[in-house]
């Protein structure tokens, strides 16, 4: 399934402002990885994000988050979100925002 390139496009924008993000083909959608960690995600199923383990379960409570499940298995500190690309940009940038604000935490690669 092919990414979101809308979706990707917004997350560059939303991304521009960080020093050293690079953009990666991965899981069937276009990574953005910040200090050599993949952050966020354009998917063809909406957005895929990091986060803290801990903060997971309070970013549930968005119905349009669910945890990530790749091979029949969750992904603990990872979810995917249904953004609709008519999202205004500071809802887009809050879920961008607990990406960065959990890869910030781990050692740069």
């Amino acid at each position: 399934m092919a990414y979101d390139v809308d979706l990707a496009a917004r997350l560059r924008e939303a991304l521009a402002a960080e020093p050293d993000v690079l953009e990666k083909s991965m899981f069937g959608g276009l990574a953005f990885l910040v200090g050599g960690h993949m952050t966020v995600a354009a998917g063809g199923r909406g957005l895929m994000l990091r986060v803290d383990p801990a903060r997971a379960e309070a970013l549930l409570a968005d119905p349009r988050a669910s945890r990530m499940v790749m091979r029949g298995r969750e992904m603990a500190g990872w979810l995917r979100v249904d953004v609709d690309l008519d999202a205004p940009d500071d809802d887009l940038d809050r879920w961008v925002g607990e990406g960065l604000a959990f890869v910030r935490t781990l050692p740069a690669r």
